[in-house]
């Protein structure tokens, strides 16, 4: 099975724990894809501590990045293919899913984008706290635009960590996080969006649980089958 939900932030494990303990027949062969803001690789010294937690759930973590990581950190991992995308395996059961590609998991395809912008950068120490690589580049576009097309510009699902134009018409969103309808990533999506056919999107940084239309999601907390 595949599931997906929002921003973990390193230590916010309760709601996904307690997903664990009320689905016992779990395995590592079932997947939960965190949409951004995983933060479990933070901190060289801490890391192992840091990703004790996440192994230690009866689940594969799969993740997107998303504004909240240490870039440096993660792309010092060796880059491999898996499931047809590149990924960096940062242990067997956690895998970070990269920008601009297509997986096929069980039987469903899913593009990936992560990177969104820290609009609180101003009050936060470069290469402590923010990374210039959580923003997306024009080069990952353009490898994702080229994914894409191999596949016909059709996925099952889109997973990222912000959202496009179309989804940031919603008033929940627009009201609650106006500043980030001008950051570059918002755009990029949005230009995906328009040569894309897919079933539904899932997306997270806004902390909110809330299923916009029967194609947007927003997750923070619950996790979502993907049927």
């Amino acid at each position: 099975m595949i599931y997906v939900t929002g921003d973990t932030h390193r230590t916010d494990l309760l709601c996904l724990r307690h997903f664990c303990d009320n689905h016992p027949n779990l395995t590592k062969n079932d997947y939960v894809i965190i949409a951004g803001d995983f933060g479990g690789v933070w901190a060289e010294e801490t890391l192992e501590r840091d990703l004790k937690p996440f192994s230690d759930l009866p689940v594969t973590i799969l993740f997107v990045d998303g504004n909240h990581e240490n870039f440096d950190l993660i792309n010092s991992c060796p880059v491999e293919v898996w499931n047809g995308g590149k990924v960096h395996k940062i242990k067997p059961d956690i895998i970070h899913l990269m920008r601009g590609q297509v997986f096929e998991i069980e039987g469903k395809m899913i593009f990936t984008f992560g990177g969104a912008t820290s609009i609180d950068r101003g009050w936060r120490v470069e290469g402590i706290e923010w990374w210039p690589q959580e923003l997306p580049t024009y080069e990952e576009l353009d490898e994702g635009i080229a994914n894409l097309k191999r596949y016909g510009n059709q996925v099952d699902y889109i997973i990222t960590h912000s959202c496009s134009e179309r989804a940031f018409a919603y008033p929940i969103l627009r009201n609650g996080a106006p500043e980030k309808y001008h950051c570059p990533e918002v755009q990029m999506l949005s230009y995906i969006e328009d040569i894309i056919t897919f079933k539904h999107w899932f997306f997270g940084h806004f902390h909110i649980d809330k299923q916009l239309s029967d194609k947007y999601t927003a997750l923070l907390h619950n996790v979502v089958n993907l049927t």
